[in-house]
């Protein structure tokens, strides 16, 4: 059966980032001042991801900021609740009515009901991305590589995934490694993070791996500390981050042209954290790794030259750990005839680099 929805463009101020949607006879209008409330909310909450934002093309960006800021919105209700349990079954209960076109009453579930129907984004992915957020809240234990790359999936490998739903792109080849680069992008957060999650009662490195290398995790919780066995274990998580970089590389060709230097500089400057993190021996509890601002814009430069280059072979297996989430996409593609159609992009790399530039200058104020 073929998708039931419509999507025209209004004709007002920042008409590439508002789409009006019918579904199933009703008419969801991703309002300007619902898509100026997300914006704002982002730019005070989250100052690094707005900056980053402004490297996305005008015609997704408004539809990624009201992802967000309901992401935003539900992690903070995760994490600020005393039960977490129930916090996330009412964030799901919020997905069903968004899902329904009937969401609630405020900009962020008006905004995200019109999004996901305008880019047929199954429940399942945000859904899961909660479910990610509520692993957080109870500092769930993490026993081996796959049950950690499984909250990868979740907090990071959903966004990669649904941020290529948002440029066009529905391939399997082209969402497993976009949830490659989701999942890579988090461990390199994980090494960075060691002290600080510790600190907070949190440790996502695998703990078979900690026991292996003479550890014993939850002696470890209870006094973290830098040693070599540490060191050697954050070192093998990044050994994994890094061969995922390589495999989410090739992806990156299947996007749109103008999509290609935001994600390729996403991809460099997380695989920077997870260099900065080894050149200290892998010691992330004394100190937090950051990538420079120099290094940053010679990363952007080659951000933007990989984007004019074929980078390899997309055809690598698909996680295990995220089968579920592209096999959901298949099956509502198939029920709703639903295919990609990447919009081809300007390749205007002189006006890119300057844009970008400017863009990671506010990062650098942020």
């Amino acid at each position: 059966m073929a998708s039931s929805y419509s999507v025209t463009s209004l004709p007002t101020a920042g008409a590439a980032e508002i789409a009006q949607v019918r579904v199933t006879g009703r008419d969801l209008v991703a309002a300007p001042a619902d898509l100026a409330a997300c914006r704002a909310s982002i730019r005070v909450g989250s100052k690094t991801f707005h900056a980053a934002s402004l490297l996305l093309p005008r015609r997704i960006r408004g539809s990624a900021l009201a992802l967000y800021a309901f992401c935003r919105e539900a992690d903070d209700a995760i994490d600020r609740s005393s039960e977490p349990q129930r916090a996330l079954e009412e964030l799901q209960r919020r997905l069903d009515r968004a899902y329904r076109g009937d969401p609630l009453d405020n900009p962020a579930d008006r905004a995200l009901a019109a999004v996901v129907a305008q880019f047929e984004i199954p429940q399942t992915l945000p859904a899961a991305l909660l479910e990610g957020f509520a692993w957080d809240a109870t500092a769930r234990d993490y026993h081996d590589l796959s049950s950690v790359r499984a909250y990868g999936v979740r907090v990071a490998g959903t966004v990669g995934v649904m941020m290529s739903l948002l440029m066009g792109v529905r391939s399997t080849a082209a969402l497993a490694r976009a949830a490659d680069l989701g999942v890579a992008m988090q461990l390199s957060n994980i090494a960075r993070d060691v002290g600080e999650d510790a600190r907070m009662g949190r440790l996502y490195l695998p703990r078979d791996w900690m026991r292996e290398a003479g550890l014993d995790p939850v002696a470890w919780l209870r006094a973290p500390h830098f040693s070599p066995q540490l060191g050697a274990v954050i070192d093998r998580l990044l050994a994994e981050a890094r061969m995922l970089y390589q495999r989410a590389a090739a992806g990156v060709d299947e996007l749109p042209v103008e999509c290609r230097p935001a994600i390729h500089a996403a991809r460099l400057m997380y695989a920077a954290i997870g260099d900065e993190v080894s050149r200290r021996g892998g010691d992330s509890v004394s100190s937090r790794a950051v990538v420079s601002a120099r290094r940053k814009l010679f990363l952007l430069a080659e951000a933007l030259i990989a984007a004019t280059r074929r980078t390899g072979n997309a055809a690598h297996p698909v996680l295990p750990e995220a089968h579920y989430l592209l096999d959901a996409i298949t099956r509502h593609d198939r029920a709703r005839g639903v295919s990609g159609d990447p919009l081809a992009g300007e390749t205007l790399f002189t006006r890119e680099l300057s844009r970008v530039l400017g863009v990671f200058e506010r990062l650098e104020r942020a």
